[in-house]
């Protein structure tokens, strides 16, 4: 059994990205920023431990947040059992430092992110 948290990250949706750091940071005394590499800012910057990120989107409030969870294996291999079991694969392999991801549909639709974290 591996030490990494079941759940990884959490992404926010958000259509206007300035109002929602305003907000979160306001709630909670953060102190977030964008990220100049892509619309999306990690709530109170990068920390040791779980974290959530708000992203830019058209469709905030309808299809919820999105929680990423660590899987066994590869991003690939979890993608493939979550087809096996009546999911769906949406998009390819991500790669970021910390990681790879896939994101996913479950067998509601709820989108869920797939994370491989890095090899230590």
């Amino acid at each position: 059994m591996t030490s990494q948290p079941i759940v990884v990250w959490a992404e926010i949706p958000a259509k206007d990205l300035d109002a929602s750091i305003r907000f979160y940071d306001s709630v909670f005394g953060y102190k977030t920023e964008i990220d100049s590499s892509a619309p999306f800012a990690v709530l109170n910057g990068m920390g040791d431990g779980v974290g959530a990120n708000l992203f830019q989107s058209d469709d905030a409030g309808k299809r919820g947040n999105i929680i990423h969870f660590a899987v066994t294996g590869t991003a690939e291999q979890a993608g493939d059992r979550v087809r096996a079991e009546g999911g769906d694969v949406i998009g390819e392999v991500v790669e970021i430092p910390a990681g790879r991801f896939l994101m996913a549909l479950d067998i509601d639709g709820n989108q869920i992110g797939l994370f491989q974290p890095a090899a230590a």
